[in-house]
């Protein structure tokens, strides 16, 4: 009897969401994979989140790829001169909010979503974790009235780019402050929550790219501050890669090898969060990796065949 516990989980990557959506694409497209029936847990986080509430939500991941591309540019439309500075963020999430509310609907809240989904924060305002849940477990009560394009917002509010979003009693920012890689949450919550032996566990982690150079070396001494190189938005992005590195690294440790599949790519220059004109490129990126790994993902995923259907 075949007793694999399947989990997805999306690292956070702003608008390199596209990525793991085109690879969530491409599967979709070869082997029919019914994601509800698959997977008995869903993670995403920040742009994670977005893709992994579709998802739960029963959106097609064509869907998803043309999200990004309909709505990035206005999503990362830059405020004015007099709006953006030292003291305001890089993006209003206004346009980001309005367009969640029309995905996920105005009234729709976590307890409505029938598959365990999570979807990590961070609650800024008492400086702790902060995840969030659909009602897979009787004992949790605090998020089943939560908006479900209010929860995403939340996991997707980053540093520098957007304003943390007052949700209820809480003050929230991007969940990849601590968990921008979620599959290590995820697993946890499967053995503690859903009483999943941890050697039947079996998880798709897709990246969103991995940056291996953030600060040149200047005759030895790394420049460092504000206005010699330290960059605010750098900074950040260097946070949420070290910590997707960190989750994978424990995963490793906690699992077998071979109970883990991770997508991702890797780039010698620093990737940006916030380039909608990476568009195709990402979906290139993408595109190769799918192919590359076809066949690895086929027996991981215990799929009938490439062009086939879902064996279960």
């Amino acid at each position: 009897m075949n007793n694999n516990f399947y989990i997805l989980a999306i690292d956070g990557g702003g608008y390199r969401g596209v990525y793991p959506a085109y690879i969530l694409k491409r599967i979709e497209d070869e082997f029919g994979s019914d994601w509800l029936k698959k997977f008995g847990l869903i993670a995403g986080t920040s742009t994670g989140a977005i893709i992994a509430t579709a998802l739960a939500c029963g959106l097609s991941t064509s869907q998803i790829v043309n999200f990004y591309k309909d709505h990035g540019k206005n999503i990362f439309r830059k405020r004015s001169l007099f709006g953006f500075g030292l003291l305001r963020s890089k993006y209003s999430n206004e346009y980001l909010k309005k367009v969640l509310k029309d995905v996920f609907g105005e009234n729709r809240t976590l307890s409505q979503i029938n598959v365990p989904l999570i979807l990590p924060s961070t609650d800024i305002g008492n400086g702790i974790v902060h995840v969030l849940k659909s009602s897979y477990d009787k004992e949790f009560y605090r998020d089943n009235n939560r908006l479900v394009y209010e929860a995403v917002l939340s996991s997707c509010s980053a540093p520098t780019y957007f304003d943390p979003y007052f949700m209820n009693e809480y003050l929230l920012a991007d969940g990849g402050l601590w968990a921008n890689n979620p599959s290590l949450v995820a697993a946890i919550d499967a053995k503690r929550r859903l009483g999943q032996r941890l050697d039947n566990l079996r998880i798709l982690s897709i990246g969103t790219g991995e940056s291996r150079n953030f600060y040149l070396m200047v005759s030895g001494i790394r420049k460092w501050g504000f206005l010699t190189g330290w960059g605010g938005q750098k900074f950040i992005s260097m946070l949420l890669n070290l910590q997707a590195q960190t989750a994978g690294n424990m995963l490793g440790l906690l699992l077998d090898q071979s109970q883990i599949l991770r997508i991702n790519f890797k780039s010698d220059t620093v990737l940006k969060l916030d380039d909608p004109n990476e568009h195709n490129n990402l979906v290139s990126l993408a595109d190769k990796d799918f192919t590359y790994n076809a066949e690895k993902i086929k027996q991981f995923m215990g799929y009938n065949k490439i062009g086939g259907t879902d064996a279960g």
